[in-house]
């Protein structure tokens, strides 16, 4: 370390040497607005401090000098700099003309000045288009330039004057890795380049003001406390004004229906902005009791307001750059920040089209606290800048030299690929257990709630509600957006009303119950209710074996036996919601007596319940046990011990499985012959113990020509809420149901 520090201050010596031992270099800094200046100022004052090395001459225009925005450089006279030049360069207008003409004029008055200090180099920062005016007539009079923060990227015209302000400028201080490596794949030339981080974040991390609350106080009113008010600072985007205006817009209407306190600072001077005031004072924001709107805050003022917010949302680099060392939660709007490097505090809402997104950010990014980020800086800037400058040989020729290295790209975190996996509460009402789920787009289950199912109606309702509530705060907490409720139940259901009608033995005081109205008031969400045979078959036609097929069948095979039929894409009622009620086609007259009053019904011979039955009535015969099973006195026998018991070699066993499963085949025989789909999937717990048994009916007893037809065991764990997500997720992805 001490080598290399002898090493850099021989070659300070040999440059100070070939520059001539008195010779100071000469830096002009020119600044065009509050926002460059905040990143300017630091590189000043350390140049200020080093007299013996430096002579400083400070060139101010632009929107500095405009009353509309704050006559912004009183604050760099009151930083005790002093002016050498001021030059009023802004044609009025905030038109794309008035922009063109502002450049223009900029190029007609900078050389007189650039002629008359003689710079050795000028500092110029950004992507502004007074910074490319700078840079053209500093290149065009052979003056060497220094671009700050040159291989970002970002959105609209910025990109392409930053980026043509690099291809001007001979040196490059550059703020993150990924803008170096940019900067080196736009050709220029490493050595040229320096990684020094953001100036400002010199400021920001050494900023310690233990008297933040006066200065909140004094710009958002004495009531307001810390982490509870939004600073807001959106800027016109130059490539489409009219979207952006729309967009400034329908922040403001989200901001005023989260009826919190907020600072909102007037745009920059690009074209467009003269409208979005427009847009303020038609709204009444400079009035309104939850708002503050102001011209310009001092930086250091500002650093204090966006530390201490509870979240910081509009379209300003501020807001993914600087706001990132505090951890202050941001939301970006639109595409003007696009591609630039973001710590995990910032939420990108780039299609902000509709109100309700930008109040779901909102929502997400309020009241929390990130992790600081340092990707644009660790506070040394400054000093990695300066002796970048000592370091600069005024006798090298001003030709650059060119190479052409990869690119990398940079990712970041999307509102817009949230809501990819936009999610539905989905209930499962079973005959034992009520689960609710919150379920992705893709059919990814990332919350599951279980409960036993309670054996009264209120006791149901009640706790339908409560996990549904949770489920939906939780939601929030996991970057989830609910369209919907979707119910899962057994019975009869009316979808329309989301009614169900009656149900089965298994879930008692269950008939005529509106499930839809006060789930739906409670959540202030709609709700969609089915049967769970139906929601079955949703759920493979969106998620299984179903998808892309037209016609299709699902037998679920559980407590009991039900199904779904898929019909040319869509999913069968029947006149009176009754259809699809596999478990009850009758395959015996004289067969067992089912639990819907009826005898020799599919369910009476394969459910799970008449599994049990059979169990019990072998157990009670001593004929159920065979070796290498046991059970203890107090298990119940269940449809499980039957088939343990068969696949051990009990022949009674075996022989009651083999007619049940020739029971289901029966009726998937009647089936194939009623409704001849092309595809038959077996659901649930007995599924594949019977899948073998159904091939082989069918083959006996089928038609030829519907043989061919394909019965496969579906692949989906839980297509109960898998169904009853997409009974949500179907709908409000506009797909017909």
């Amino acid at each position: 370390e001490v080598y290399f520090k002898n090493l850099s201050k021989q070659k300070q010596k040999e440059v100070m040497e070939k520059n001539g031992n008195n010779h100071k270099l000469r830096v002009c800094v020119a600044t065009c607005n509050r926002a460059d200046y905040s990143k300017l100022a630091p590189i000043m004052f350390g140049i200020k401090a080093e007299p013996q090395f430096f002579e400083l001459d400070v060139v101010v225009l632009g929107s500095h000098l405009i009353d509309d925005y704050g006559n912004t450089y009183r604050m760099i006279e009151q930083d005790d700099f002093d002016i050498h030049t001021r030059l009023h360069t802004i044609v009025r207008g905030e038109d794309e003309a008035a922009m063109v003409e502002s450049v223009g004029l900029a190029l007609v008055k900078l050389p007189d000045v650039l002629n008359r200090l003689k710079p050795d180099i000028v500092i110029v920062h950004g992507d502004r288009f007074d910074a490319l005016a700078l840079a053209t007539s500093a290149a065009l009079m052979n003056i060497r330039i220094l671009h700050i923060e040159g291989g970002e990227v970002s959105g609209t015209i910025d990109d392409s004057i930053r980026h043509a302000i690099t291809k001007l400028a001979h040196y490059h201080v550059c703020c993150t890795r990924s803008a170096e490596q940019h900067l080196i794949a736009m050709c220029e030339d490493h050595d040229r380049i320096l990684l020094a981080g953001c100036p400002s974040y010199d400021k920001l991390l050494s900023a310690k003001n233990k008297d933040y609350m006066s200065i909140i106080r004094m710009w958002l009113g004495e009531d307001v406390k810390t982490r509870d008010y939004i600073v807001a600072l959106q800027h016109p985007v130059t490539t489409d004004i009219k979207h952006s205006i729309k967009m400034f817009e329908l922040t403001l209407d989200a901001l005023i229906s989260f009826n919190k306190r907020t600072l909102v600072l007037f745009p920059n001077v690009d074209a467009g902005s003269k409208e979005m005031v427009r847009v303020m004072r038609k709204k009444g924001i400079e009035h309104h009791p939850n708002f503050r709107a102001v011209k310009h805050v001092p930086f250091d003022q500002f650093i204090q307001l966006v530390a201490h917010a509870g979240c910081m949302i509009g379209n300003s680099s501020c807001g993914v750059r600087e706001v990132g060392a505090f951890g202050t939660p941001v939301i970006n709007l639109g595409t003007r920040q696009t591609g630039r490097e973001t710590g995990e505090n910032v939420l990108h809402v780039r299609d902000a089209d509709t109100q309700d997104k930008i109040l779901h950010a909102l929502q997400l990014q309020f009241g929390k606290q990130y992790p600081c980020s340092k990707i644009y800086g660790d506070g040394n800037a400054v000093p990695r800048i300066l002796k970048f400058l000592k370091s600069i040989d005024l006798k090298e020729p001003l030709q650059k030299k060119f190479c052409f290295p990869p690119v990398k790209d940079n990712i970041s975190q999307d509102i817009d690929h949230i809501l990819e996996t936009q999610s539905a509460l989905a209930v499962d009402l079973g005959g034992t257990n009520l689960r609710v789920a919150i379920v992705s787009m893709k059919g990814e289950i990332v919350k599951k709630y279980t409960q036993l199912n309670p054996k009264t109606y209120e006791d149901r309702l009640e706790l339908i509600l409560k996990m549904c509530v949770e489920a939906a705060s939780e939601a929030v907490n996991v970057n989830c957006r609910i369209l919907g409720v979707g119910i899962s139940t057994g019975g009869r259901v009316n979808p329309r009303e989301g009614i169900v009608l009656h149900s089965t033995k298994l879930i008692q005081e269950w008939s005529s119950v509106d499930l839809r109205t006060p789930i739906s008031d409670a959540l202030h969400l709609p709700v969609w209710v089915d049967n769970d045979g139906n929601c079955a078959a949703l759920a493979e036609r969106k998620f299984g074996h179903g998808k892309g097929i037209e016609n299709f069948v699902t037998l679920i095979t559980g407590t009991g036996i039900g199904g779904g039929i898929i019909h040319q894409h869509e999913l069968i009622h029947g006149s009176s919601f009754c259809a699809a009620e596999l478990g009850h086609i009758v395959v015996s007259l004289d067969g067992p007596e089912c639990l819907c009053g009826s005898q020799g019904c599919i369910e009476a011979y394969a459910s799970g319940i008449a599994l049990q039955r059979e169990a019990k009535k072998l157990h009670d015969e001593d004929l159920l046990l065979v070796e290498g099973m046991s059970m203890k006195k107090e298990e119940v026998v269940s449809a499980a011990h039957l088939i343990q018991a068969a696949k051990l070699g009990n022949t009674k066993a075996d022989s009651i499985l083999r007619t049940a499963g020739t029971a289901l085949g029966l009726g998937v025989v009647n089936i194939l012959h009623t409704m001849n789909p092309s595809l038959v999937i077996l659901s649930g717990v007995l599924a594949s113990h019977y899948v073998n048994a159904v091939k082989d009916v069918i083959n006996r007893q089928a038609l030829s020509s519907v043989k061919t037809v394909d019965v496969v065991v579906s692949n989906l764990a839980d297509p109960a809420l898998l169904g009853a997500a997409s009974l949500v997720l179907d709908y409000t992805t506009r797909r017909i149901y």
